[in-house]
């Protein structure tokens, strides 16, 4: 779409394709740039896609205004070790609806507020702002045990 709101954005190998403002949210359709993955399994390069399921990505909110991303989850199938590997994100954790960024945000939050106040600013449930603490303080403790 376009190379500022690429620029803006700010997640490596994405491309803004739509940007949309309903209400008070924007929504971004992207793309991912490349064309396949390093398998998962076997780690040799596929380009075969097997299918394409978009999940919706809370991220930063930018202009007063809560962002959220339509990503494509792309499996692909690996000819070499015949599995399929759904690719991976630098940007985001594996099943999770929200970039890291975003939950790092939220959890730096919490520790200066309560989660009830950081779950009506955000718009969040309590059981998803702690889900939120919780993800990240682990994340935290597996980087510190390494």
């Amino acid at each position: 779409m376009s190379f500022h709101l690429d620029y803006l954005l700010d997640l490596p190998g994405v491309s803004v394709e739509t940007c949309s403002c309903i209400e008070n949210q924007f929504a971004l359709q992207v793309r991912i740039v490349a064309n396949g993955i390093n398998c998962t399994h076997c780690e040799r390069f596929t380009e075969e896609l097997h299918q394409n399921r978009p999940i919706l990505v809370r991220d930063l909110s930018t202009f007063g205004k809560a962002v959220y991303l339509k990503v494509p989850r792309r499996q692909f199938y690996c000819r070499n070790c015949q599995r399929y590997a759904t690719e991976v994100l630098p940007w985001m954790d594996w099943k999770r609806h929200h970039t890291k960024r975003y939950e790092e945000y939220v959890y730096q939050r919490i520790k200066v507020s309560t989660i009830e106040q950081v779950s009506r600013e955000e718009g969040l449930g309590v059981e998803e702002i702690k889900g939120v603490s919780d993800h990240v303080s682990a994340q935290r403790k597996n980087i510190g045990a390494l």
